[in-house]
């Protein structure tokens, strides 16, 4: 259908219907990054209704391997409940390092790909 204003006709486009999550820090990465990266990427998932759905996958996505990836190199490391009660400081600076590196796994293989 088209609208007519001032003697032209305008065709009546609308985008379609997106669902709305609620969207985390690695959405929001994402976003950015296709917004400057992936332009025809973007542009594609948001006429089609589906790039709000897109970014909350990959927020999952990126969530879910960040707790696989702590869970398994401190399982691997060696850091248990029982350090984390006989050296508290031990404890934290391994964890930092672990979380550290997953989180940079993560944006490479998730948000940055």
């Amino acid at each position: 259908t088209y609208t007519e204003h001032n003697g032209l006709y305008y065709p009546d486009l609308a985008l379609p219907e997106q669902t709305s999550y609620t969207l985390g820090k690695y959405a929001n990465l994402r976003l950015d990054f296709m917004k400057n990266h992936r332009r025809g990427t973007y542009t594609t998932l948001f006429t089609e209704g589906r790039l709000n759905e897109h970014l909350h996958a990959i927020d999952e996505q990126a969530h879910e391997q960040m707790e696989s990836y702590i869970t398994q190199a401190a399982e691997r490391i060696g850091v248990t409940e029982e350090l984390k009660s006989s050296d508290p400081m031990r404890w934290v600076r391994l964890m930092n390092n672990i979380k550290s590196l997953a989180e940079e796994i993560v944006l490479k293989e998730v948000v940055y790909k």
